[in-house]
């Protein structure tokens, strides 16, 4: 496949992802950032693609549509969209469990899938997920909608690994730690959160050294893999 050379990346409006776009964008890269709303305020000189809902097919084959009609190839795919519910049990909301699946589980599973034709042979994919969605570093429970979407993100992203590295294309499972957004304003707990930019350079640098050998692996952004 041939054509301008593009990092994608969702979520981008804010937070996480709009500092991967920029980061990306003022090194060179030709950023398209797929943003649930309008883009305002991100930099000038990327590809803005609004009204992304990573739940919505249409929306989707939008984004899809776009990057091929400009002839553009997928080197970097990184599916950043996500939302963070918190819940314990005894009051779990489950139309909201659903909610947190479409977005954190599906939503980088649909997006890979459609745009899987326009990614280069050796392109590499990120999805963002979290340690709480990790079995093995589980000691405190709750969390039963995240940690389960998350959780399932993994999986999802471990069989993109096993599908994808047929066609030379890596696959990393970025956790970004505990950064101060939005997102984790309720989160329970006393932490020492990293701003976004941090987070966007660690899961940046991860992405940097993927190679096929490190391919289908849980990361840190500091660089430590985390297990499943």
């Amino acid at each position: 496949m041939s054509g301008q050379r593009v990092a994608v990346v969702t979520g981008a409006d804010r937070g996480i992802g709009k500092c991967i776009a920029e980061q990306l964008h003022r090194r060179g890269d030709i950023v398209v950032a797929a943003c649930l709303f309008d883009g305002a305020g991100l930099a000038d000189g990327l590809h803005i693609v609004p009204d992304i809902d990573v739940t919505d097919g249409d929306a989707v084959d939008r984004l899809f549509k776009y990057i091929n009609d400009r002839a553009m190839t997928i080197g970097w795919l990184v599916n950043n969209a996500g939302v963070l519910g918190l819940d314990e049990l005894g009051s779990i909301d489950y139309g909201d469990m659903r909610r947190q699946f479409e977005i954190n589980t599906i939503g980088p599973l649909r997006v890979t899938e459609t745009l899987l034709p326009l990614l280069a042979d050796d392109a590499k994919v990120s999805i963002t997920t979290s340690r709480v969605g990790s079995l093995g570093d589980n000691t405190s429970g709750g969390m039963y909608a995240y940690r389960l979407s998350k959780a399932a993100a993994n999986m999802v992203g471990l069989n993109l690994h096993h599908d994808l590295s047929k066609r030379g294309i890596a696959v990393l499972m970025n956790h970004p730690g505990m950064v101060a957004t939005d997102l984790t304003k309720d989160f329970p707990g006393d932490f020492d959160y990293i701003q976004p930019e941090q987070a966007a350079e660690g899961i940046i640098r991860n992405m940097d050294a993927l190679t096929l050998e490190t391919s289908g692996r849980f990361q840190h952004s500091n660089g430590e893999y985390l297990p499943w």
